[in-house]
């Protein structure tokens, strides 16, 4: 899609592992930057999510969907899009994210990407071709029935090369390529067609040992703020055990929990452990990408901005 207005577009991107604050320092950036509108020449900012779980319905409190009132008034984006019985996939992130930097960009405002989908940031900025291969059902219900040991083996025979680079961890991300390659042979070599603007990469970089803190912190707190109730009613909607399963995570363990697979202690001790996991692979996925300037907090993040925002 073509970028209107191609030499003076501007887009902030910020990324960082789960619990480091985000979305926070997203909404800051851009109350900062409406505050300067009038000496920048421009009529504000949007942030557009960049999280392939706050996409659906319904799932708030286990994927930390900011909250009306945490927004800050700044208009955001690609969430709550789609229902989780539903499959949205980084395709369809691509396009849809495309058209609304267009229309942001139309209004004379700078988006702002914000999340931790590391792939779905990539296919957004820097245009990541997608293969248009259609879901196969019938596959998927029979992959889905396999741990991601057996899913990441599948793969490793068929694509070596796509196996080396994947998250091992992610079923939905390898039943997807073993799909591709069922449907093409192999995954392609992913083409890139970046976006034709100026991009500033904010990473958010924390302790270990106080990300860890705010991961326990938060699993604490949403549990006892009713994601296991949000949890039970989006199955009572449609949603099944099964496809919970595949979105991993909160989802994952708690729906265990439910269905008298594990117990509540169990449940708390691997769905922390696994997300302290995530965390890691997020930030490796990060770390490859060198444009990416790491800050410690938000004074940081404001001087790299003021830089970026009236340079030519």
């Amino acid at each position: 899609m073509k970028i209107i207005g191609v030499n003076r577009n501007k887009i902030i991107v910020v990324v960082g592992p789960t619990a480091s604050g985000k979305s926070d320092l997203a909404v800051q950036v851009a109350s900062f930057i409406n505050k300067q509108r009038k000496t920048i020449n421009i009529d504000g900012t949007e942030i557009i999510s960049a999280d392939s779980r706050q996409v659906y319905e319904g799932m708030d409190i286990g994927t930390g969907k900011i909250t009306k009132k945490e927004m800050g008034g700044i208009p955001h984006h690609m969430i709550d899009v789609s229902s989780p019985t539903s499959t949205f996939t980084v395709s369809h992130y691509q396009k849809k994210g495309k058209k609304i930097i267009n229309q942001i960009i139309k209004k004379n405002k700078i988006p702002i990407v914000c999340g931790g989908t590391g792939f779905y940031i990539d296919a957004l900025i820097d245009g990541t071709v997608i293969p248009d291969v259609k879901p196969n059902k019938k596959l998927r219900d029979v992959l889905s029935r396999k741990t991601t040991e057996e899913l990441f083996t599948i793969l490793l025979k068929k694509d070596p090369v796509r196996a080396n680079t994947i998250d091992r961890k992610n079923p939905v991300r390898l039943i997807r390529a073993i799909e591709i390659t069922e449907a093409l042979g192999r995954v392609p070599r992913f083409k890139k067609n970046p976006l034709k603007v100026d991009v500033l990469f904010l990473g958010i970089s924390l302790p270990q040992h106080i990300l860890s803190k705010r991961i326990e912190d938060r699993l604490k707190k949403r549990l006892k703020t009713g994601m296991i109730e949000e949890i039970k009613k989006l199955h009572e909607k449609g949603l099944s055990w099964k496809k919970m399963e595949r979105f991993g995570l909160e989802y994952r363990y708690i729906s265990r929990f439910l269905t008298g697979k594990i117990t509540r202690k169990e449940m708390e001790t691997q769905l922390l452990s696994e997300i302290k996991k995530y965390a890691k692979r997020q930030m490796t996925w990060f770390k490859k990408n060198k444009r990416i300037y790491w800050i410690k907090n938000k004074k940081e993040a404001i001087s790299l901005i003021k830089s970026f925002l009236i340079s030519r």
